[in-house]
């Protein structure tokens, strides 16, 4: 598991959208036992779940940003980072996104979604981890072990969050710089499936006008572009 985690790690930015654009491709999107209102439900249900994914990311980075992308390719840690939310969760963020592909698979609903991009990215991330904590576990050693008998791997301990966070600063900078990109390209995800699997059960009605798409797509370019340069001036610092 700890080499196939290593493999994941090391090419996780070109897997993950292959593996998410190939489902895309082979779904089918359906109405659950051929209702309607069902579907809706789906549609709430999922929406929920992109939402409290993407708000533990960013209550995560807010209170204490922890490096993912490592060195080299590889995994890699200047220090353990037990503040925050890691001390409530080890791996908040991976939570956070496996909640949003959860999300993702109900909003639109098709087999192929369902079998191959959620049980794939739950073994990358359980595998990634695995490689993550063999790697902590020989840098860090006995503080890493304390580490994890005192907090749980996956599930968060949400009651103890007040005193998680208490004396800390909420940097919504950081938010800013490290998360635009992510929440920019889940926005548009979730509209994109939703409107995939719209079409797929209603046809060409379902689509919204030319004129709206390209409207939408210009607000929302524009937008990530606004964004991005507030990044890159001194009005931020993260």
């Amino acid at each position: 598991m700890v080499k196939l985690g290593r493999f994941f790690f090391r090419y996780r930015n070109i897997l993950g959208p292959a593996v998410f654009a190939l489902a895309i491709v082979l779904s089918r999107p359906y109405y659950p036992f051929a209702n309607e209102d069902l579907n809706i439900a789906f549609d709430v249900a999922g929406g929920v779940l992109v939402a409290l994914g993407e708000l533990l990311r960013v209550v995560t980075i807010g209170y204490e940003y922890i490096v993912r992308g490592g060195k080299n390719r590889a995994v890699y840690a200047k220090e353990l980072v037990q503040g925050g939310m890691f001390s409530l969760c080890r791996n908040p963020l991976y939570v956070g996104n496996i909640l949003m592909a959860a999300g993702l698979a109900l909003v639109l609903n098709a087999t192929a979604f369902y079998l191959i991009v959620v049980p794939t990215i739950v073994l990358a991330y359980c595998a990634i981890v695995a490689a993550e904590e063999a790697y902590l576990r020989e840098k860090f050693g006995a503080q890493y072990e304390d580490y994890c008998a005192r907090v749980n791997r996956w599930w968060p301990r949400i009651t103890r969050f007040r005193a998680a966070v208490a004396g800390m600063r909420f940097n919504w900078r950081r938010v800013l710089v490290k998360e635009y990109t992510t929440i920019f390209i889940l926005v548009g995800a979730v509209f994109c499936v939703w409107q995939w699997s719209e079409y797929a059960e209603k046809g060409a009605s379902a689509l919204p006008s030319a004129e709206a798409l390209l409207a939408g797509a210009f607000a929302w370019f524009g937008s990530y572009l606004a964004v991005r340069a507030l990044k890159k001036s001194s009005l931020v610092r993260d």
